[in-house]
């Protein structure tokens, strides 16, 4: 059976602000299902373990599609999601691929943390789809190749944009913008209209750059698990 790790934040805190943040629903929801219905095993793991904070605002009303009724509805999955392992417990060599939902959280938590890294270079070292949507592809900065290279250096990325960032008055608050980070890191960053499906993918690497591309991005972890079989 296929098995894909998926790794949430475990940041609650939207910088000074004193509002919360988290994970985004949809960016869970919506894979998981296309993961869940192609018969897939997931294990959800976040850095501190236990229930990741969810995002508000994405449990508003206008931000509820027909897979976040759904986990919302699912015991079962919310059972999961209130008992995620704690990521330094977990080990890439048990999983075939890693996929990291977005949410303004990991600019704060995933970014530096070292047992992500460690994962995510693990991953790519063993030739395994690594993936992230929206603000989650900034977790794959930090990590490096074999040779000391980062991984996103020349590949092409998506992620969210520094438009979508001005649009939902966050800008100046995110400790991280993904776009800049992305091209700082000599990413092949590119992007699409603002909200509509983006993604790409270089390889293993696939990234999205928005809540509507979470169905793009797993469907596509799909294809490249069948492709490395």
């Amino acid at each position: 059976m296929t098995r894909i790790l998926v790794v949430l934040t475990s940041h609650s805190q939207l910088g000074d602000t004193g509002r919360n943040t988290g994970f985004w629903l949809e960016e869970l929801a919506a894979p998981y299902y296309v993961f869940k219905d192609a018969g897939v095993e997931l294990t959800l793991a976040s850095p501190k373990g236990g229930q990741p904070p969810l995002d508000p605002k994405s449990n508003d009303p206008d931000a509820q599609t027909e897979a976040t009724h759904r986990f919302n509805a699912d015991s079962a999955a919310n059972r999961e999601l209130s008992a995620t392992a704690k990521l330094d417990s977990v080990s890439a060599q048990d999983f075939d691929a890693v996929f990291y939902p977005g949410g303004h959280g990991p600019l704060w938590d995933l970014v530096e943390n070292d047992a992500s890294i460690q994962l995510i270079e693990e991953f790519w070292a063993s030739n395994k789809p690594v993936s992230a949507v929206c603000h989650a592809p900034i977790a794959l900065v930090n990590a490096k190749d074999k040779n000391g290279e980062h991984i996103v250096k020349g590949r092409e990325v998506a992620g969210f944009t520094n438009s979508e960032e001005s649009a939902v008055g966050l800008k100046t608050v995110v400790p991280f913008l993904v776009e800049e980070t992305m091209i700082a890191r000599g990413a092949k960053y590119s992007k699409g209209n603002d909200w509509e499906s983006y993604t790409r993918q270089d390889g293993n690497l696939i990234t999205g750059q928005n809540p509507g591309s979470s169905v793009a991005v797993a469907t596509l972890v799909l294809a490249a698990l069948e492709q490395n079989e």
